[in-house]
């Protein structure tokens, strides 16, 4: 930590009346420590922005999928049977209309589709197919790395 001891300077021809020298010098310790603190906050807070949906994923050795310019959509499928996009639950009949609205008709947006493992294949299957029917060509599946 370094300090600067102002002294008294003494003016060209003019006398000040013993003015000090102003310290140029910033102090960026508060600076940095704001910045830590801020660090931590994020980094304690940052897991806990996953997906609201509790689902139990099954397990896949496929790679995973690259991030794109635009945030995909998340359905997620729960062993109940019960539909959510995002952390709003709603009827399997809506889906296609809740998928329009969403998308503005722009049809090659990512759409990623969280089952659970317990369902049956037919079930999964049958949300895929309505997706797909609904003309959305870019659907994934979600699943655990091994």
């Amino acid at each position: 930590m370094g300090a600067t001891l102002a002294t008294k300077t003494r003016s060209r021809g003019r006398r000040t009346g013993g003015s000090y020298r102003p310290m140029a010098e910033i102090n960026v310790t508060p600076f940095v420590d704001v910045m830590l603190v801020l660090l931590i906050v994020f980094m304690v807070a940052a897991p806990l922005l996953t997906a609201g949906v509790q689902v139990d994923l099954p397990d896949a050795k496929a790679k995973q999928i690259q991030s794109e310019d635009n945030t995909p959509i998340e359905i997620s499928l729960t062993k109940e049977g019960k539909i959510y996009i995002g952390k709003s639950e709603l009827p399997l009949k809506e889906l296609s209309a809740k998928l329009a609205a969403m998308t503005e008709g722009e049809f090659d947006r990512r759409i990623y589709i969280r089952g659970d493992q317990g369902l049956p294949y037919g079930q999964v299957m049958g949300l895929l197919g309505l997706i797909n029917a609904a003309g959305y060509t870019k659907v994934a599946l979600i699943s655990e790395p091994q």
